[in-house]
């Protein structure tokens, strides 16, 4: 996929710090949006997508991701998160290490396969995918080196379901991470294109 356009760049960025604000949202309150999640964890197993679009369906499901990018780029800064900004450069920095890694490639590809086979008799939304979904962060992902620490309210993230839950917003959050570099994206870019970032951010939002 090689459409190295600003919007697509903002897109999946925007899916990114989706992943990241809903991470923060679990961990901090014990919630995460159906729907936030749904257009966001489907994107594991959409592994031959012509389009970004493709990868993210309904895209204005990503809305709150488009408002969170908008908030952590803008130049005011009001809105911005601290600890978002945190698990953003995390998965973005464990998504560079992903591909520069062919054995955890090869191994995240078979395991994501297996969950497109057990997708033939549970839903997206089961515990059981999540759990696998999560195993494949926890046994591929995180050993790659530069572990995110996730901070929040002890009695969320001490649930076993809510940790799986954010382990897999990490996935998915590292798979935007990885589709944003193969349209382009950069991290110089989030320092010298933020206002590109933020103007397309604002206009696509107005799409919906």
């Amino acid at each position: 996929m090689a459409n190295y356009s600003i919007d697509n760049q903002a897109l999946a960025f925007a899916a990114i710090a989706q992943c990241a604000k809903m991470a923060n949202d679990v961990a901090r309150r014990g919630v995460v949006d159906s729907d936030q999640w749904q257009v966001c964890v489907a994107s594991l197993v959409c592994t031959d997508p012509e389009t970004v679009m493709d990868i993210y369906e309904p895209v204005s499901d990503l809305a709150a991701g488009l408002d969170t990018l908008i908030k952590q780029l803008s130049d005011s800064g009001e809105g911005r998160s601290i600890e978002v900004t945190k698990y953003i450069a995390g998965i973005i920095s464990l998504s560079r290490k992903l591909l520069r890694n062919d054995n955890a490639l090869a191994m995240m590809s078979q395991r994501i396969d297996q969950v497109k086979r057990q997708l033939h008799h549970f839903t997206i939304n089961d515990e059981a995918v999540i759990s696998n979904f999560a195993s494949i962060y926890s046994d591929i992902v995180s050993p790659l080196g530069g572990k995110i620490h996730v901070a929040g309210t002890p009695t969320h993230l001490q649930q076993p379901l809510n940790q799986k839950k954010i382990r897999t917003l990490l996935l998915a959050g590292v798979r935007a991470a990885i589709l944003w570099q193969q349209v382009g994206g950069k991290r110089r870019h989030l320092f010298f294109s933020r206002k590109a970032y933020v103007k397309s951010a604002k206009q696509q939002l107005t799409q919906f």
